[in-house]
């Protein structure tokens, strides 16, 4: 383990020395780079110092067992080693899960879509229940979302609704919930009380930037038209509305929250990058589960991911086997535990296929 720490703290001292070359400085992208490695490796490289202070304290108190014959010298050398010994077990099992390989987007901000599925108007309230649940867990974890775009159902909710999310480490935790989210309920539109299946799909992106993804002007069709749905008196007078079609690829994205079409052209810009870029991720994931069988983050989107049972008060993470039975607390944001849950499995599986940084 030390060993494995002191190459890591090499490249650390190696990556450093690069930040502070001006051929580095100069060139955006490979300073961007080192300069997240360099993050990426800081709690590493503080975990080393740690660590090699706990062995040093370890064998101090062995020497110390070994040549004092002070009995009180000894009990407290004894005392001392138990504890390192203790932390050191501790040490080992965090570190280890350190070491496992972070998803280099994890850090991103993301890009998030909600949208109905199967179920009609039932499914449109669904993905609105959604979406004021996952406003609620971005308020607990101090994250920013902005709207995009959005359509509302006509009895509620929303057909299809986008929104930014920044802060610490989004990407990271958010990449779980992509999917197909399914529930169980007597729908509001419901007159006879059965109960009803419907469904809401999520879609989590890495935001990129310029430096991800380089989209040319040329490839890019603007259309811009009158913003619809209720505002100010600006709604449906002020050409405001942007709508962007990716010609090499056909993605077409709009967006028509801010009264200004200069900040609605590089919000959709912004979205449009990161639909590009997720194109490259999914082929990423596709790669990876080829190679091991994964148990989250397949990268497929039409895969059901989870059940919330209105009856039982219960939702159910299928590729884990999770449940809780609180369903309401779980839609008022408390979402945390399963997201945790998510992580420690899919490093588990790293850690039995032995994949480590270094």
């Amino acid at each position: 383990m030390l060993q494995t720490l002191e190459a890591i703290k090499r490249r650390w001292e190696n990556v450093e020395e690069q930040l502070s070359d001006p051929a580095t400085v100069s060139d955006r992208k490979l300073f961007a780079k080192l300069n997240k490695e360099y993050k990426d490796l800081q709690e590493l490289v503080d975990a080393y110092h740690e660590y090699k202070q706990l062995i040093g304290n370890l064998e101090s108190a062995k020497e110390v067992l070994e040549s004092e014959t002070d009995e009180d010298f000894r009990e407290m050398a004894k005392i001392e080693l138990d504890e390192c010994i203790s932390k050191k077990d501790i040490m080992d099992e965090n570190i280890r899960m350190m070491l496992v390989p972070k998803d280099p987007d994890d850090s991103k901000n993301v890009v998030m879509e909600i949208r109905a599925g199967s179920g009609g108007d039932e499914a449109s309230i669904f993905a609105g229940d959604l979406f004021r649940m996952y406003t609620r867990y971005f308020e607990t974890r101090g994250w920013r979302a902005e709207l995009v775009d959005s359509t509302e159902g006509t009895a509620g909710g929303f057909k299809e609704i986008v929104v930014n999310v920044s802060g610490d480490n989004v990407f990271g935790q958010l990449k779980y919930e992509s999917g197909v989210h399914r529930v169980q309920r007597v729908p509001q539109t419901e007159t006879q009380g059965r109960v009803h299946t419907s469904a809401a799909s999520v879609i989590v992106m890495p935001e990129a930037d310029e430096l991800d993804v380089e989209v040319k002007e040329n490839d890019i069709r603007k259309d811009i038209f009158c913003a619809s749905g209720p505002g100010g008196q600006s709604v449906n007078t002020t050409k405001s509305a942007i709508r962007l079609t990716h010609i090499p690829t056909g993605i077409v994205v709009q967006c028509q929250d801010q009264k200004s079409q200069l900040k609605n052209y590089d919000k959709a810009l912004q979205v449009l990058r990161s639909r590009i870029y997720e194109i490259q991720y999914q082929k990423r994931l596709e790669e990876q589960s080829k190679k091991r069988k994964t148990l989250v983050s397949t990268g497929d989107r039409s895969e059901k991911i989870r059940t919330y049972n209105y009856a039982q008060s219960r939702v159910t993470d299928h590729r884990i086997g999770l449940s809780m039975h609180n369903l309401p607390a779980f839609m008022a944001g408390d979402i945390q535990e399963f997201i945790d849950a998510l992580q420690i499995a899919e490093n588990t599986e790293k850690l039995k296929e032995g994949t480590t940084i270094y």
